[in-house]
């Protein structure tokens, strides 16, 4: 399940006692699933219709009842609500609606399930005459809410109501969580005349501290519906109490929503093969806009979430890289001056930044996120701008506040490079050579090509919204991130300039390297040699600046491990080894051996074939010297040291991605068929000119291959709805734990 909110605004709000004065408001919005607090807007001063125009997208993580918003007025006090059931969700989903705020009420606030189980009994009284006996149990809740925190120590309370019936409270103890178990039952004595007009009363309680117990929701069953079966069971949402506060509209004002909820139902892995199998095969197909993947990014280029499927099922298959490679190739062969290079909203950016998300998420958190909470927890002044300067602000000592932050935040990133996942640094390669091909004459545009991702797209956002990555967990205060604002503009500035990216690249430094020649019995001679490694590549040369005498790819080193001393009784020893043999370096010191595994370590980590195990000494007299085993490419005798990796490991449901393709692709048939007609009479003759400027809303280089590819998508697809169709569950019975009855009299 995903849900989309976008557009929030709000107007006509009223003031809560005690903060009538304008001066003195301030309004934030929250997002609630059910009573839990998942989004939250920054905070708006002085407005009572406040503009949040901000989007939230997330995929629902468990089973709720109600998306909720909630206005703030005043930091701790409410303004309203507007609350929207599960079910009706889909009402509303893709519309933009303004809905009225309800109050918030304690009593209101519900959530959870009930099963409850009626029967109704023939009893002979001490007289010998027949009465009705009823009998109520709670069978078990599910879905309680958490009570600050903590789990439910709830109770229940049953009741007889309505005329003529005394009231026969009997409660029903249990200590009990979120999916919790009743016992004892309850007995009351009705006559048949009356089962007509009375009802069962469930209240539930939460046991608090001092007595101060707080109401849970409540459930109403009219005992009629023991008229013709004597017995009864069923699932029951909790209520508000009395149903929840009735109150007029427009009282508290309203709140403006776009709302877009989708959920899919995935099926069998099997079901999936052929769609995923087409969209892997992108990168191969020639041109890149005939494929699959470009075609889901061509009909969807409006939809935000869209593309995110995609991405994940292409990183989680290793085939992301070349796919990205190639729209980026695309992409170029459009732009005509080098400054504007990547700064469109194209498939190609589009596909870099939520791939930068997905993986770089924890390179932020490693790169940021101290800075990130100095900056929040200081709180220094940085304003500059003479018309928002406050009484007494000194903006010489702001400035100073303003260069240190940013210096501090550069610093961080230039620094960061050792931390940069593989795959971004790989991503980010293949952009710089497709730039200095495309723009020949102009040496700085293969660092701009990388530098309008890295600084503009990726740290200048994440400075400016560190809850959105995780590095706050709320929007900062306004003045904060005022500060944040200017800091991120700052970094946006420093980032444009292309050559400043080249400072997160590069190490260097004198060593001594054991020559390496193809026999491993003999004397080898130690020469100093300038030893140079990058994210790439790691190299060393007879002097700075001179040309490479060796090369090895990043990609091949398996370990870098020390080395005994008495393996040529030197100190200070290091070897890296890669997919030939090892290269033995000699630092100058133990600081500086330290430090060269440390780099070569990070920018290796998550390198295929890493090995497990290494020889400590080296190979010699026909022999390891470590273990004394005579085979040369005999494995290590001693485990290799663990290294952290910076990047995350990706858990991807490549069943659930591969459903919300097919979802999209499915919600765009009228899109699909378009560019289908189009690529037919493309391939045929040049149409009138009112077809070419509706065909131009696609990407069609090769008419013959993309139809092919689109025929190949409307089989798979037609496939697929065949397998929803046969495997789309029945309804839910009514009153069943997946369907339960609104608890309240009908």
């Amino acid at each position: 399940m995903h849900m989309f909110s976008e557009r929030l605004q709000a107007k006509n709000l009223v003031p809560v006692s005690g903060s009538n004065r304008q001066r003195d408001l301030c309004t934030f919005c929250t997002v609630s699933l059910d009573q839990e607090e998942v989004f939250r807007t920054k905070v708006f001063d002085k407005s009572l219709s406040p503009f949040y125009g901000e989007d939230f997208y997330f995929e629902i993580p468990r089973p709720f009842q109600c998306l909720s918003f909630y206005v703030h007025v005043c930091v701790c006090l409410f303004s309203g609500k507007v609350s929207i059931r599960k079910e009706d969700l889909c009402k509303y989903s893709g519309k933009e609606h303004w809905f009225s705020l309800q109050p918030v009420d304690p009593n209101s606030e519900v959530q959870g399930k009930v099963h409850l189980e009626m029967r109704l009994n023939e009893l002979i009284t001490e007289n010998g005459s027949m009465c009705q006996q009823l009998l109520v149990r709670i069978i078990e809740c599910q879905g309680l809410p958490l009570i600050s925190g903590q789990n439910c120590d709830s109770y229940a309370t049953v009741s007889l109501v309505g005329p003529r019936a005394d009231c026969f409270p009997c409660i029903a103890e249990a200590i009990v969580t979120r999916s919790s178990s009743y016992s004892k039952k309850s007995h009351f004595q009705v006559e048949e005349e009356d089962i007509e007009k009375l009802e069962i009363k469930v209240d539930l309680w939460n046991s608090g501290n001092l007595g101060q117990d707080v109401f849970l929701g409540e459930i109403r069953v009219s005992v009629k519906i023991l008229r013709n079966e004597h017995f009864h069971r069923a699932w029951y949402l909790l209520q508000p109490k009395g149903n929840g506060n009735k109150s007029k509209s427009d009282d508290l004002g309203s709140l403006r929503l776009k709302l877009t909820y989708i959920e899919d139902t995935v099926l069998p892995s099997t079901c999936y093969t052929s769609l995923c199998n087409l969209l892997l095969k992108s990168p191969d197909v020639k041109p890149i806009s005939a494929s699959a993947a470009h075609i889901l990014g061509d009909i969807c280029r409006e939809r935000y979430e869209a593309i995110l499927p995609m991405v994940r099922l292409l990183l989680h298959n290793n085939r992301f890289v070349p796919f990205v490679s190639a729209v980026a190739a695309l992409e170029l062969e459009n732009t005509q001056e080098a400054n504007t290079i990547f700064r469109g909203n194209t498939l190609a950016t589009r596909c870099i930044d939520d791939m930068m998300k997905i993986v770089g998420k924890n390179y932020l958190t490693v790169t940021l996120k101290s800075v990130i909470d100095e900056i929040c927890d200081s709180n220094k002044t940085c304003e500059i701008d003479p018309i928002k300067l406050k009484e007494g602000d000194n903006v010489e000592v702001n400035k100073e506040n303003l260069q240190g932050y940013v210096q501090k935040v550069f610093s961080s990133i230039t620094q960061s490079s050792s931390s940069c996942p593989p795959l971004m640094c790989d991503v980010f390669r293949s952009l710089r050579q497709l730039a200095s091909k495309r723009f020949p004459g102009d040496p700085h545009v293969q660092y701009s090509a990388v530098s309008s991702f890295v600084f503009l797209r990726f740290f200048a956002v994440a400075v400016l919204s560190p809850h959105s990555f995780q590095l706050r967990s709320h929007h900062p205060d306004p003045e904060i991130s005022r500060t944040l604002t200017l800091i991120s503009k700052t970094i946006q500035t420093l980032g444009s300039w292309g050559s400043l990216s080249k400072k997160l690249v590069r190490s260097q430094v004198h060593v001594q390297k054991r020559a390496q020649g193809k026999k491993r019995i003999g004397k080898k001679n130690f020469k100093k040699r300038w030893l140079r490694v990058t994210n790439r590549e790691l190299s060393y040369h007879k002097h700075r600046g001179k040309e490479a005498l060796c090369i090895i790819d990043v990609k091949n080193i398996r370990a870098v491990e020390k080395l005994d001393e008495s393996a040529f009784n030197r100190k200070n020893m290091f070897q890296v080894v890669h997919a030939e043999k090892p290269l033995y370096v000699q630092a100058g010191n133990c600081v500086e051996a330290s430090e060269w595994m440390e780099v070569l370590s990070q920018v290796s980590r998550c390198n295929e074939g890493r090995l497990a195990t290494f020889h400590p000494s080296n190979y010699g007299g026909g022999a390891w010297q470590c273990c004394k085993n005579p085979s040369d490419s005999a494995p290590g005798c001693k485990p290799c040291t663990a290294t952290m990796l910076a990047n995350l490991q990706l858990d991807i449901d490549c069943d659930r991605e591969t459903e919300r393709v097919f979802s999209l692709l499915s919600s765009n048939d009228s899109k699909l068929q378009n560019m289908e007609d189009a690529c037919a009479s493309l391939a045929v003759y040049q149409g009138p000119q009112r077809e070419q400027e509706e065909y131009s809303k696609f990407t069609i280089q090769e008419p013959k291959e993309t139809f092919r590819t689109l025929k190949q998508l409307r089989n798979i697809m037609e496939e697929l709805q065949k397998q929803h169709n046969i495997r789309s569950d029945p309804t839910a019975q009514y009153g069943s734990l997946d369907n339960p009855i609104v608890g309240k009299t009908s």
